[in-house]
């Protein structure tokens, strides 16, 4: 008989996962403490934008007409303790307030409740992203807290979603991680992932510490691989060099490839940033902070890039935001999502709202979510919109709609024709042939 599946916190990773579960062929029960999103998830609906999840979910979720009814929600514990046999604990790990160090408390709420209701052999399977030496912790706190005793187990099996590509990553990883103590757990999980191991999707064993590593160790990699080029970008704008054309170049070998090569405003998002400082943390509480210095030049390096837009924008005013109007055209992270976390765009319109610029917005679908972020900005309800009466218009979330923007309908409706391209996405021919000044990061003669 197949294993029946919990996953604790629904939120875009455990709506998610609960989701590709029940597409799996398994019968899944979501939990949350939020009794509104239970309620939104029961309908059918999603509390975020995530290409495809909402369909995948209304194809499951019991109640629904034409549902396979495999997928059904709930606020109670004792449920989840009753109904599960292996257990998918989601929760988020956000940065702690004015520390860089990763706030372990909802995983560890979690996990409390969780024990206390798991009276037989279950299989607890953590998949925040967590400092290592977390799991070792919470296995001893399951046997203590749990009525079942040594009969849970516990396993660490990080995620590698992309925001945008959730779904596919998910139902088609490109590889599985999974730290486990014992053959049980390990057995449990070959269970779980048979479908995608079947399409030949990698299938790694660890220890615990290992699991945990995998992730922040991939998140520090790409964070330095984005902060590489944009280094080189700044070298570019010094030299009179083109940093696309410069990454292309490298790209083209094996070795360092051409993804996350591509210069501008830097990342963002709720997983980069606060991985990268929660990992500094924990390397320092181990006695081996040295060896990850680099990723404290890593951050400062990104970090730079959105003063540097702010600065090309004042300079493409005359010097002074006073009462110019400035156009942006993205709000969230990155496109194909409403995530507005740690925002590189909404940071460097704050940032100008803050030098007295009179600031407009517009993002396909994270107008929302900018709004309780940043309440004092002006928002558009398109691109036209945002950028009628703005002196510099600023490019900075690399949407499709944006690329496909006509030049001179947007000249007809701002006041100057500048244009500053965050992500170096646009078409600088295009723009010029349109009459506009058009300027790049890391490219001054693009």
């Amino acid at each position: 008989m197949a294993p029946r599946i919990t996953v604790i916190g629904t939120g875009y990773l455990g709506a998610t996962h609960a989701a590709a579960m029940a597409e799996l062929g398994f019968e899944v029960l979501g939990l949350d403490v939020a009794p509104e999103k239970i309620e939104m998830l029961g309908r059918g609906k999603v509390p975020m934008y995530e290409p495809g999840l909402e369909e995948l979910l209304r194809k499951h979720v019991a109640g629904l007409e034409g549902s396979t009814g495999r997928l059904r929600f709930t606020t109670s514990w004792e449920e989840v303790g009753e109904f599960g046999d292996v257990h998918f604990v989601c929760v988020n790990t956000p940065q702690k307030h004015g520390e860089y160090a990763c706030d372990m408390s909802y995983v560890d709420a979690a996990v409390t409740s969780l024990a206390a209701v798991l009276h037989r052999p279950a299989l607890v399977v953590g998949k925040s992203t967590v400092p290592v030496g977390s799991a070792a912790r919470l296995a001893r706190l399951l046997t203590e807290l749990a009525p079942a005793g040594e009969e849970v187990e516990l396993a660490w099996n990080p995620e590698f979603l992309r925001e945008g590509f959730a779904v596919k990553d998910t139902l088609h990883p490109d590889r599985i991680v999974v730290g486990v103590a014992g053959e049980r757990g390990e057995k449990l999980l070959r269970e779980v992932y048979a479908g995608p191991i079947g399409e030949g999707t990698p299938f790694v064993v660890t220890d615990y510490p290992t699991a945990e590593l995998v992730k922040t160790a991939a998140n520090s990699f790409l964070a330095t691989k984005i902060s590489f080029i944009n280094a080189m970008a700044e070298v570019c704008e010094a030299a009179d060099g083109d940093v696309v054309k410069l990454a292309e170049a490298i790209g083209h070998d094996d070795r360092i490839g051409k993804k996350f090569l591509r210069a501008g405003v830097g990342f963002g998002g709720g997983c980069l940033p606060k991985d990268i400082r929660a990992f500094m943390a924990r390397a320092g509480e181990l006695g081996v902070d040295q060896a990850l210095t680099f990723l404290r030049e890593v951050d400062s390096i990104n970090m730079r890039r959105r003063a540097h837009m702010v600065e090309l924008a004042r300079e493409a005013v005359g010097g002074s935001f006073l009462g110019q109007r400035v156009a942006v055209l993205g709000a969230t992270f990155k496109p194909d999502s409403d995530d507005v976390r740690d925002s590189p765009a909404l940071n460097v319109a704050g940032q100008i709202h803050l030098q007295g610029g009179q600031v407009t917005v517009y993002d396909p679908k994270g107008m929302e979510n900018a709004r309780r972020l940043f309440p004092t900005l002006a928002y558009a309800a398109s691109a036209l919109e945002a950028c009628r009466g703005a002196r510099v218009v600023l490019h900075l979330t690399e949407w499709g709609e944006f690329r496909e923007l006509d030049p001179s309908e947007i000249a007809a409706v701002a006041s100057d024709r500048h244009i500053i391209d965050g992500r170096n996405a646009l078409d600088a021919a295009a723009w010029r042939d349109a009459g506009w000044t058009f300027r790049a990061m890391g490219r001054p003669r693009a």
